[in-house]
């Protein structure tokens, strides 16, 4: 955000502490709108326990924790398109239609992945 005397280019340490709050703000705004971040919180937190009680390798830490962040990214997109379209428009639209369609089935390919990563590195642990 730029004010008064700074030009688009200057580096201002206000600025960049205000975009963290505003990030905040909207991970808490999240939280406490969408029922699902609660679940994704759940299963997010029941991964990172179930990692450090297997002793899972660096290398698996890192695909458990990629995973989990590509659901949350996807989640958040998710929750503002669904957001931004019901600005747009409350009525039925088929393009709002699609383009929420889309973003939920980001979130289902995002689940998909994480769930299959989380098989493959879990599922040999529990088998033995």
């Amino acid at each position: 955000m730029i004010t008064g005397n700074e030009s688009p280019n200057s580096f201002s340490l206000k600025a960049r502490l205000k975009s963290f709050r505003y990030a905040f703000e909207g991970l808490t705004g999240f939280f406490a709108a969408e029922h699902n971040a609660i679940i994704h919180l759940c299963i997010t937190i029941f991964a990172f326990i179930a990692a450090a009680f297997f002793g899972v390798s660096k290398g698996e830490w890192i695909a458990i924790i990629l995973a989990t962040g590509f659901v949350w990214v996807t989640e958040l997109f998710n929750t503002a398109i669904e957001r931004l379209s019901d600005i747009v428009s409350k009525d039925f639209h088929p393009g709002i239609k699609f383009t929420k369609d889309v973003s939920a089935a980001a979130v289902l390919v995002a689940a998909a992945t994480a769930f299959l990563t989380g098989a493959i590195i879990f599922l040999p642990k529990i088998l033995r």
